[in-house]
């Protein structure tokens, strides 16, 4: 577990990662709050927090009377939202980096090709 992120939240992103990996495929029963509980030996109002966390955003969905299942579509959402994040978090600076000490799209583009520490090619 990571220190300096909330335990609901590592939670959910667990969760995430084996929809992403596979491991919980679509319209599958996810892991229950009690499970998760007892598994990361935590409150099970965090585990249920997390899991509520995965209900607003359309991962998940409740049975009534079964518990929670992967929503369909749930695992092309989540890599729509990783890409995303990716682009912002790496990407972005990436590129705003690169413009900085003169480098273009192409430059940096060939430098992920050929391996991060060869000059790019030049005209």
């Amino acid at each position: 577990m990571d220190e300096g992120k909330p335990l609901f939240v590592q939670i959910a992103e667990q969760v995430e990662a084996s929809i992403l990996d596979g491991s919980i495929a679509e319209e599958s029963q996810a892991p229950s709050t009690n499970e998760l509980a007892v598994f990361h030996r935590i409150n099970p109002a965090t585990a249920a927090k997390g899991v509520n966390m995965l209900v607003d955003k359309g991962v998940l969905y409740k049975r009534r009377g079964i518990g929670m299942f992967v929503a369909p579509g749930a695992r092309e959402l989540l890599l729509k939202e990783r890409r995303s994040d990716f682009a912002e978090r790496y990407v972005q600076p990436l590129l705003a980096e690169a413009r900085r000490i003169g480098l273009g799209p192409e430059d940096v583009a060939d430098l992920v090709r050929t391996g991060a520490g060869a000059e790019p090619a030049k005209p």
